[in-house]
């Protein structure tokens, strides 16, 4: 098992973020974390990753996540925050690069086998004839492709991903799922992330875990997850459910 995490709690200050959730996530899986805002997704991300501290105990191949050093655990998992950042002018070349940093040698001197990486994931995102362009002359679903690229020239075993598809179109929401899926199939990587698109994860995502205040309502394939009476419940609002047992959609009812 590549991630296995079990009774994970965080509280900032007395309000209680993360209650008892326990995930599991292997090769070739795509999970996402679903629930309204504050439900604890970003907060269980970051508790994954050590970056917060967090009870309970979570493993990365049987090792606490504590006693993995930064540079080691960035070679096997890549995080992509909501709101990832590039330098002003910086090229997307550059952008890419970056996520080689964990392979560096001593000064930040790059290897060949950096040049080779970075080549081959702009050739899988369909960004090598945009290596020279600067991000800031790139649309949101571009930057979006290259911050993935980023993650992906770190040569990782999982990509951990906060609500990647905010300021997406629908369209560009659909070609980063579909993405998303092709690398987990072709590359063998575990992804898991926060969305809001309910219809749209359940439709490309392995397992949905459904989170309400910091707590784990739900967890399952999209028929299990998407119940009426379920979301109702976690949103506040009456969900009605249409089509079947493989292709369940939801939408709030007026």
């Amino acid at each position: 098992m590549l991630l296995e995490a079990k009774d994970v709690g965080h509280a900032y200050g007395d309000r209680v973020a993360l209650r008892g959730i326990s995930i599991s996530l292997d090769s070739g899986q795509v999970v996402a974390l679903i629930g309204p805002n504050g439900s604890g997704k970003s907060t269980l991300i970051k508790s994954l990753l050590g970056h917060v501290p967090a009870t309970g105990e979570i493993s990365w191949r049987g090792k606490h996540v504590r006693e993995w050093r930064p540079r080691e655990l960035a070679r096997l998992v890549a995080y992509l925050p909501q709101s990832p950042r590039h330098e002003p002018g910086q090229t997307v070349a550059e952008t890419l690069r970056l996520g080689r940093a964990p392979y560096w040698g001593a000064f930040g001197l790059e290897s060949s086998a950096d040049e080779r990486v970075t080549l081959e994931v702009a050739r899988l995102l369909g960004l090598e004839d945009l290596l020279d362009r600067s991000m800031d002359q790139m649309s949101g679903g571009q930057r979006q492709r290259v911050y993935i690229g980023r993650c992906l020239t770190q040569e990782p075993a999982a990509l951990l991903l906060d609500e990647p598809n905010t300021f997406l179109d629908l369209k560009h929401q659909i070609d980063l799922w579909q993405l998303l899926r092709d690398l987990a199939k072709k590359k063998n990587l575990a992804v898991l992330l926060a969305s809001h698109e309910l219809n749209i994860a359940g439709a490309h995502a392995d397992r949905l875990m459904l989170l309400h205040d910091g707590a784990l309502a739900a967890s399952g394939s999209a028929d299990t997850v998407l119940q009426p009476e379920v979301l109702s419940s976690v949103y506040g609002v009456r969900i009605e459910r249409y089509g079947d047992a493989a292709n369940p959609v939801v939408v709030p009812r007026i």
